[in-house]
């Protein structure tokens, strides 16, 4: 079962709207094939995996492992159910159901009305985590929260605004490889938020060009509709919505969510984010923004880039309270993972 979750994790950032999934088959304690999900539309895991097997006749003597619950039903691929049970496989050991209605224990049900020997349960705790996203939006009604920001080692996010050059271009807090990993998470998640003053002060891209992979969905509070339309948020290279309070026509593929700012807007925005299909929100920033969500208990893992810088003054980092879950160090750069205990 760690195999398939290890196989699972290659498609990070790319099978959306379907979760990570691997599989294995064992034919007397040896792996004959595997394989795992590559993006939405193409084959499942265990699809992949029944192919890769050079000698098909073994499979009837095999166990099939995939660490979510093989799917029962017809999607833009059959079900991967009855393919396990049309070449004869008779154990199947699975690491997790899936709490996607649309399978939710149909695709078990089938195993075991074929008459298959079906394990249920395998590394549960380290399959959920890998589909934590997945799992997150169909269970919660919300997408997975991560946090992420930069903050120098005496805990300030951004300068003053009376400290910021004219230009407008981004004041640096971490090295080049930190903002590279920075874009590597921003292809992890579907989604990306941040404040009306970010896009302001920073013209932000919001894109991953300096790693391979999705751009994120753009989310961008802008309450007044205050933002100028020569910002970076309105090109083409992703799509963006805007929170606001304000009536306005969609234009390609910017998209406007009408919202009311007196009333509980986290909650709002996750509800938006839910709606349209986006499992995951990666939000990064400012301050005011982040601390938010915090402070609404809405967030689910935080990473904080601390870099080799001091400011002496400036806008102070968001304060959040959770569990330590890893600490690595990016050159001269320290970066802290969070996880929320308390949601």
């Amino acid at each position: 079962m760690m195999r398939c979750i290890q196989l699972a994790k290659n498609g990070l950032g790319t099978t959306y709207p379907n979760p990570l999934v691997g599989s294995v088959i064992v034919h007397n304690n040896r792996i004959i094939g595997e394989g795992w999900h590559h993006r939405s539309g193409t084959p499942h895991a265990e699809v992949n995996a029944i192919q890769n097997v050079e000698n098909k006749e073994l499979l009837s003597e095999s166990t099939i492992y995939v660490s979510l619950e093989p799917c029962g039903h017809f999607g833009k691929t059959p079900p991967c159910a009855d393919l396990i049970t049309s070449y004869g496989i008779k154990k199947v050991v699975i690491g997790i159901s899936d709490p996607n209605p649309k399978v939710n224990g149909k695709g078990i049900q089938k195993l075991l009305n074929a008459g298959c020997d079906v394990v249920i349960g395998v590394l549960e705790e380290e399959c959920n985590n890998l589909n934590k996203r997945f799992f997150t939006f169909h269970q919660k009604k919300r997408p997975y929260i991560l946090l992420k920001w930069a903050e120098t080692k005496d805990g300030f996010i951004a300068p003053n605004n009376s400290q910021r050059s004219s230009d407008k271009k981004p004041v640096w807090i971490t090295n080049d490889y930190s903002r590279q990993y920075a874009h590597k998470l921003r292809t992890e998640e579907q989604s990306i938020l941040v404040g009306t003053n970010t896009v302001l002060y920073d013209n932000p891209s919001l894109d991953s060009r300096e790693w391979h992979g999705i751009n994120p969905v753009r989310i961008v509070i802008d309450r007044n509709l205050n933002i100028p339309k020569n910002a970076t948020v309105f090109n083409d290279v992703a799509k963006t919505i805007f929170i606001t309070n304000k009536k306005a026509s969609n234009i390609g593929s910017n998209i406007y969510e009408t919202v009311n700012f007196s009333e509980d807007l986290t909650r709002q925005i996750c509800d938006i984010v839910y709606r349209h299909g986006l499992q995951s929100l990666l939000i990064e920033g400012g301050t005011r923004t982040i601390q938010s969500f915090i402070d609404a208990n809405l967030w689910d893992e935080a990473a904080i880039f601390v870099g080799n810088k001091n400011f002496g003054e400036g806008i102070t980092s968001p304060k959040l309270s959770g569990k330590i879950i890893s600490e690595e160090k990016i050159k001269d750069d320290i970066v802290l993972r969070f996880k929320n205990i308390s949601n």
